[in-house]
């Protein structure tokens, strides 16, 4: 052997022992599952449950996009050819519905399936029922005493807000679809159309200072007192209240409120559909439910769970709007559409 053969073998052992080596490494500590998670719920939260996901499950590569509800629409409607994300985790039922009859969710039935009320569920097994989410009217408790803050829905349209309301952009956020389309259908039955309710939301927005972008600025503008009041969800003012220390209080609203079904499901093709499996059931058991009412004041949405550990105010009683979801989910984009090109900055100031 020549001298150029010898160093070429060298070479060439070398390398595979490189390789080898890699591989191993790759087996024995590289991440061998991966799972791609789309949801809105926010940074806090998301953070928390996928370190204790990893912590039960450390092999497993967890990535997971934050973005609203409506994003996450779209996103999986523009993906469904090819899928991307394997579970979907958060967003209204309506919202959920609406991805199950354009065929972009995947059946599954969790093992918990008959723990949540039917309304909680699609009956193909395409969506379930994780959080309820009521809607209230929020208030800078610093700059309004809780004797004057707005008790219902109408209060929030006296004069005397005028240019002291924000609202959240209502287009990427489940919540405020929620809240317009429930205005919308307060008066829907009287005419049997939208008339009514258009005009409720003119006269909210002659109250309204800005329609900020997300719920992020929402609360800070609120607690910068650039305006007085707003109207958003309950767990959400809860958490800028005890967790952000922001001066914001809120009030559940006398009449009634929609009460809005956050839920999950796997997207249909998903890349890792067991991991979704495994991930949808770990964040659902009856322990993780109970630290997400704890720690982010969600309400489960499951009728097992142990009402005494959860925190007090959660089993105080809350009227609930009847609204008419179906009908919310079949005309609320031509509602908001309206809205947004009609109503929205129209009013005289």
């Amino acid at each position: 052997m020549s001298l150029g053969q010898h160093r070429l073998l060298i070479i060439i052992c070398a390398l595979g022992l490189v390789c080898c080596a890699l591989a191993c490494g790759s087996r024995g500590t590289g991440p061998q599952r991966r799972l791609l998670i789309y949801t809105p719920h926010g940074q806090d939260m998301l953070r928390d449950f996928v370190a204790r996901y990893k912590q039960a499950n450390p092999d497993v590569d967890v990535q997971v996009v934050d973005m609203g509800s409506q994003e996450v629409l779209g996103r999986i409607r523009t993906e469904q050819n090819r899928p991307q994300a394997d579970l979907w985790w958060g967003a209204a039922h309506t919202t959920f519905q609406t991805a199950a009859d354009e065929n972009l969710l995947a059946p599954y039935r969790p093992t918990w399936a008959d723990k949540v009320p039917p309304e909680a569920r699609d009956a193909q097994d395409r969506w379930y029922g994780t959080f309820e989410t009521p809607e209230v009217i929020v208030y800078n408790s610093e700059a309004v005493a809780a004797s004057d803050a707005p008790r219902d829905w109408d209060d929030v349209l006296d004069p005397k807000w005028r240019d002291k309301v924000l609202i959240r952009n209502p287009n990427p956020s489940d919540s405020m679809r929620a809240i317009f389309g429930a205005m919308i259908w307060r008066f829907y039955p009287q005419t049997n159309s939208p008339a009514g309710g258009y005009d409720w939301l003119r006269r909210l927005d002659a109250n309204v200072h800005e329609y900020t972008a997300d719920g992020t600025l929402l609360m800070q503008k609120l607690a910068r007192r650039e305006g007085l009041i707003s109207l958003y969800n309950m767990p959400d003012a809860r958490l800028y209240q005890e967790q952000k220390k922001l001066p914001v209080a809120y009030v559940i609203p006398s009449s009634g409120t929609p009460v809005v079904i956050d839920a999950i499901a796997i997207v249909r093709g998903a890349p890792h559909e067991e991991e979704a499996r495994r991930f949808y059931e770990f964040v659902t058991t009856p322990e993780s439910l109970i630290h997400a009412a704890q720690s982010y004041y969600r309400l489960p949405a499951r009728t097992d769970i142990d009402r005494a550990q959860l925190p007090a105010w959660m089993n105080q009683p809350i009227t609930r709007m009847k609204v008419d979801w179906n009908l919310l989910r079949r005309e609320g984009g031509e509602w908001l559409k309206y809205w947004d090109t009609q109503i929205r900055g129209q009013a005289q100031k």
